[in-house]
């Protein structure tokens, strides 16, 4: 009995430590589980992950008792990664250590070789985290183009005459937008959770599990691409409208019934390959069966894994770590940063070198995605022909959740593919403004060509790499308690007869100009 209690009081305890720490990234993780479709499935990995530990409970009962205190430094190094993703302000870092710490506590309660036996349950767990924003972004993009191919190869089957324009279909007075909502990551990502669920309980070799795991990818992009085929029939003959209720219809639930529909077929099919033993049923590929594949009795899968009531000193131990790390939680979450002054964007100067500017507003949409605390955005012209989009966006504190997004992720739209991503060297023309480096993306719609200049100007530092803009918001957030910092980028159209060579003279020379204005509204 007093082992009971001790179990239960010391869990209590982790449990209000955790939801303390992990305040912000778990309300992060329900938010973008009830709020994207794309992450619903996330709301029921947790539970899927719990039931299949109760139903690892007998195995677990008639292993001996042992604890780990290695446990104590996994945890350890979770909450390490703590303190790293609350200094630089990434969620997928948070999410990863609160896992990492999972992990520690199951070890000190249950020791390795019971941690192993739940493996797979606490590994699924990950398929609940999202991905990082500029791989989402990246696949997405991809997605997109490959469905638009796809649906423009199922119009073409059947006799409608298709084009592709990077991510548009055009069907003469109509042109179909595959949108980011339509590149189809909505189905692949709860597809290939089931497919790794699936793959854990189809009792076969580890081939066909593998193999069951990597078909969820193709055939989530066909099922897509077949449905934007569809939508494209539709609206060459009936008109725009009449593909607005199939759309709703078929976005969601039927193309991932169907796509499971189609998995499922698959395991009944793999199951029967390579082997010559008597055809089984798909339900017994999927009973249920212990580590050495002998089915598990009714009576014994009821029994309670007494040994998991008794927590070893390891186990109590986690308690005392938790402790000293709430308090720095609660320094780190607290800390205050002292940015310096700065003058406001509304004050950049129109008229530079020669340049004159014409400032225009951000769409609401764009503003409430971006979360700046100050933007400019203007065209810049020389002279008729030479114009230059300028945009900067600046960021007074780039916490979790609000930091300078990635133009490679934003790029893509409207029909725009990036062919080209390097960098550029911009060299000063004299000697009071320094040089400095940029990514440098071509774009192309059809025959419209653009060069993106964009590089992110983080306190004294001009940065090409987001994931040395990450590495140093940790460092200065801990050394300076400055997390300031902007994105810049300078757009502008190849026009007709203009060579790249000509444009890229024409940005290097506007990015050079602008770079002496702007340490007035992001300091260094």
């Amino acid at each position: 009995m007093a082992s009971i209690r001790a179990l239960f009081a010391s869990s209590a305890l982790i449990v209000l430590f955790l939801l303390y720490l992990y305040a912000d990234s778990l309300v992060f993780l329900i938010s973008r589980w009830f709020g994207s479709e794309d992450y619903s499935h996330g709301l029921f990995v947790p539970l899927i992950s719990g039931f299949l530990i109760w139903q690892s409970r007998h195995r677990l009962s008639h292993m001996p008792r042992e604890q780990s205190w290695w446990g104590l430094a996994v945890i350890s190094f979770g909450l390490l990664l703590y303190a790293v993703g609350e200094l630089s302000t990434l969620f997928l870092v948070l999410h990863l250590s609160l896992w990492i710490v999972l992990v520690g506590l199951a070890m000190t309660l249950l020791g390795i070789r019971g941690t192993k036996v739940i493996a797979f349950p606490l590994g699924y767990l990950l398929t609940a985290i999202p991905l990082p924003t500029f791989f989402y972004a990246s696949l997405s993009s991809q997605l997109q183009l490959w469905s638009s191919s796809l649906g423009v190869g199922c119009l073409q089957l059947v006799g409608v005459m298709a084009f592709r324009d990077g991510n548009v279909i055009d069907l003469g007075p109509v042109q179909l937008q595959v949108v980011e909502a339509c590149s189809g990551i909505r189905y692949l990502l709860p597809l290939l959770s089931l497919a790794l669920l699936c793959a854990y309980l189809f009792k076969e070799r580890m081939w066909k599990r593998v193999l069951l795991v990597l078909s969820a990818i193709p055939i989530s992009i066909l099922i897509n691409g077949f449905r934007i085929g569809v939508i494209g029939v539709l609206v060459e003959f009936y008109g725009k409208g009449a593909a607005e209720g199939f759309y709703h219809l078929f976005e969601g639930w039927v193309i991932f019934m169907v796509s499971f529909g189609l998995l499922i077929f698959e395991m009944a099919w793999i199951g029967r390959l390579g082997t010559e033993a008597p055809r089984r049923s798909l339900r017994e590929y999927l009973k249920w069966q212990n580590q050495e594949g002998e089915t598990v009795e009714k009576d014994e899968v009821n029994v309670l894994p007494n040994r998991i009531f008794s927590p070893g000193p390891a186990y109590l131990c986690s308690v005392a770590l938790f402790a000293p790390c709430t308090v720095l939680g609660t320094l780190l979450m607290d800390r205050e940063e002292i940015p310096p002054p700065r003058t406001t964007f509304v004050d950049f100067p129109m008229q530079i070198n020669g340049w004159r500017g014409q400032p225009f507003p951000l769409e609401q949409q764009y503003i409430d995605t971006l979360r700046f605390d100050d933007y400019v955005l203007a065209d810049y012209r020389l002279s008729p022909q030479q114009q230059v989009n300028f945009y900067a966006a600046y960021y007074r504190s780039q916490r979790k959740g609000q930091s300078a997004h990635s133009p490679q992720s934003c790029l893509p739209g409207g029909g725009w593919e990036i062919t080209s991503l390097t960098q550029a060297e911009l060299t000063a023309t004299d000697s009071t403004t320094r040089s400095l480096k940029a990514n440098r993306a071509v774009i192309q719609k059809g025959d419209q060509k653009q060069i993106v200049l964009y590089w992110f100007k983080q306190r004294d530092r001009n940065l090409t790499s987001e994931y040395l803009v990450k590495m140093y918001l940790l460092w200065d957030a801990f050394s300076r308690r400055r997390t300031d910092g902007a994105l810049v980028r300078l757009a502008a159209l190849v026009g007709p007869g203009e060579s790249e060579f000509t444009v890229d003279q024409r940005l290097q020379a506007f990015a050079v100009v602008i770079e002496g204005e702007l340490g007035r509204f992001v300091p260094d």
